[in-house]
């Protein structure tokens, strides 16, 4: 029940923040959006919004990386990878876009990134294509953060204007990265 309840409140506090933004999104609020007769049982299961809050990007950066990674994992070969891990960013970006843009917010108030890539993961996967012969040779940290500085840009443009058209970056992108890494 204790974990059922947690869960509750966090995602009450998503849907609060996405709905309200991070500023009104007050303990009372979010009492109202989960049900709860008061917001003595938020205090109750959280030493404070800073532990919520914590919890909200916490919650959707797990859940971001976890389908990230299982489409990822589902190809077979760097390139294919590659674009899986473009493809998968900006497709959970576009299906889940309340749960990141609640945890976008949360993030941007603290001064911190919600969703970092996996710079040393992905300088591996791009290592492992040099070395299969499918990518050519250029130094894969400039191209790891290079990624990241682009993914970063479609959370920003989601974040500016919640009515991009998300699925048609994913092609561009792919293309992009696939013409930067296999010239």
């Amino acid at each position: 029940m204790r974990t059922a309840r947690r869960a509750q409140i966090i995602e009450a506090a998503i849907d609060t923040i996405a709905a309200e933004g991070l500023a009104r999104a007050s303990f009372a609020r979010i009492a109202r959006t989960a049900g709860l007769s008061s917001t003595g049982l938020i205090s109750y299961h959280f030493a404070g919004k800073q532990e919520l809050m914590d919890e909200v990007v916490r919650l959707v950066a797990a859940e971001f990386a976890a389908f990230v990674e299982e489409r990822r994992d589902a190809e077979a070969g760097p390139a294919a990878e590659l674009r899986a891990f473009i493809a998968a960013n900006v497709e959970f970006a576009s299906k889940h876009r309340t749960r990141l843009l609640a945890a976008l917010d949360v993030a941007r108030a603290e001064r911190k990134p919600a969703f970092q890539v996996d710079l040393p993961g992905l300088a591996g996967l791009l290592r492992a294509g040099q070395r299969h012969g499918e990518f050519r040779f250029f130094d894969v940290d400039v191209m790891a953060i290079a990624v990241q500085s682009v993914l970063d840009g479609v959370l920003n443009r989601l974040a500016a204007d919640q009515d991009a058209d998300l699925g048609a970056y994913t092609e561009e992108l792919a293309t992009l990265f696939e013409l930067a890494t296999c010239g």
